[in-house]
């Protein structure tokens, strides 16, 4: 009894030390700048162990519960810490750590300075994103989903010009999907009189035909599909990505429209359950068609792309697309494949980001033409380009592999062959924009762009991390049946037992 009192505040303190921090942060950014990482730090660590500790102490069976204030739910706030949540705060807490340990001059751009709140503004994101997948409660997820977006706002201005302009629009269209997600909680709430997610779940059995049901339904898909930017709602995204900073685009791709997915897995199967949104209102097949077009569209036009970044920003789009292909199928195999993309794409795709930075710092090149022959100058810079991408292809043995490998799977196992046909597809041109850049980075032209004569590896700071997320992505890849039979298959059928399918 002892031992399970020490965890039982577990959901309320992985968002709340964040939450805190940030403010400790703002405080003592004020005394000296460069303090303000130094709180960021010790609190994303502090954070990923305890996120370890919440996976390996909580069960479908017992998830940790806590009562805001100590008012009971229906009426009061809910924390709810199960498996899947546990799994997403420790994608959330290793992401977040691995940016605040990285320098914050090829990260953000810039040195941090007295009045200048930049590790305030991340621990903010990261609390609203963890907020967002400890709560039970639909307003104050909204709550959390509004902190988290105000902060994005903020840091992906941090870019110069292009980036305010980007930053701006992409306050309009998540103000947008703010604004239908909570119209959408607004009609639950007319309806059932409740905002527990647990409580409406109860509820709404009965209701399957009502048409105010049906309409919150349509409106917090569409919200949180801005959120995710699921293709076609992605439109905010390529500007977003492109023009922040390096770490930002970093915390961006890799977790904050992760929590998004995490969010509809959530509440379309916990919520509504499993009945409503595949008969009654087919909402799943709707994200698969939408997914498997958005994979295809990112992956075309991310060929089309000569500026680094933002044929990142495209790949994200198609990676966003397996998820919600995943997510789509509805089936306990492509949940499976849906949740190791979300790890393995944070992993990838913040090392790539990572890169990008490094590669700026040193020589202030975006451009993919002008890195002809970076690996000359750069070799541990781009062997860790090498392996991230090769898991963005999907190569074995990196995670990438495995997760289309699943996803495949689940698509024959439903008999969606033109699902299976849109995956083999899309590696094929994902491959042909990765070859493109592994052709430049290790040519051996006769002149080297001028910024890249003086070049050399970025310090021990830049690089640590790149080349521990390049190890992990090789690791995870090389561990995935321990993951996914161990972790993700009883989070998957839990998820889908529990909304009755």
């Amino acid at each position: 009894m002892g031992q399970r009192a020490d965890v039982d505040l577990l959901p309320v303190l992985l968002p709340l030390t964040l939450l805190t921090a940030a403010v400790v942060a703002a405080l003592v950014g004020e005394w000296h700048a460069t303090a303000a990482r130094a709180v960021a730090i010790v609190a994303t660590v502090g954070t990923f162990v305890m996120a370890i500790v919440a996976l390996l102490t909580t069960s479908a069976d017992d998830p940790l519960r806590h009562e805001l204030a100590g008012w009971p739910p229906p009426i009061g706030i809910e924390y709810l810490l199960d498996p899947l949540a546990a799994y997403m705060a420790c994608v959330v807490a290793l992401i977040g750590m691995v940016v605040t340990i990285y320098p914050p001059k090829p990260g953000f751009g810039r040195l941090p300075a007295r009045r200048m709140p930049l590790y305030p503004l991340v621990l903010l994101l990261l609390a609203g994103l963890m907020g967002v997948v400890m709560s039970a409660d639909l307003f104050h997820l909204f709550v959390f989903l509004e902190i988290y977006a105000i902060a994005s706002y903020a840091l992906v201005s941090l870019g110069g010009p292009r980036a305010t302009f980007a930053s701006f629009r992409y306050l309009i269209f998540g103000t947008i999907g703010s604004g239908f997600y909570l119209i959408g909680v607004g009609f639950l709430y007319f309806t059932t009189g409740s905002l527990n997610m647990g409580d409406i779940a109860s509820l709404l059995g009965g209701l399957e035909g009502n048409e105010t049901v049906l309409a919150a339904l349509a409106l917090i898909v569409v919200g949180l599909g801005l959120k995710m930017a699921l293709f076609p709602l992605h439109v905010w995204l390529p500007e977003a990505h492109s023009y922040a900073p390096p770490a930002v685009a970093a915390l961006l791709a890799a977790v904050q429209v992760k929590v998004a997915a995490y969010a509809i897995i959530r509440i379309l199967f916990e919520v509504f359950g499993f009945e409503m949104v595949t008969v009654t209102v087919p909402v799943t097949e709707v994200l698969a068609a939408f997914g498997a077009a958005g994979i295809l569209y990112g992956s075309v036009m991310a060929i089309r792309q000569t500026d680094f970044k933002r044929m990142l920003a495209y790949s994200t789009v198609a990676q966003l697309g397996y998820i919600g292909l995943g997510i789509g199928l509805a089936t306990p195999l492509a949940l499976v494949a849906a949740l190791f993309h979300v790890l393995n794409h944070a992993l990838m795709k913040s090392c790539l980001f990572l890169i990008a930075g490094g590669i700026a710092e040193r020589t202030g090149i975006r451009e993919i033409p002008r890195m002809a022959g970076l690996a000359r100058r750069m070799p541990v810079t781009a062997a860790a380009f090498t392996v991230a991408g090769l898991a963005m292809v999907g190569i074995p043995p990196t995670a990438g592999f495995f997760s289309k490998w699943y996803l495949l799977l689940g698509s024959l196992e439903e008999g969606a062959v033109v699902y299976a046909v849109v995956i083999a597809a899309s590696s094929l041109l994902t491959l042909w924009y990765v070859l493109r850049i592994y052709q430049l980075i290790y040519s051996r032209p006769d002149e080297l762009d001028p910024a890249l004569e003086e070049a050399s590896e970025p310090g021990p700071g830049v690089m640590v991390p790149i080349v521990a997320l390049a190890v992990a992505v090789i690791v995870l890849g090389v561990v995935n049946a321990y993951v996914v039979v161990e972790l993700l298959e009883p989070i998957a059928d839990g998820v889908l037992a529990g909304s009755g399918s």
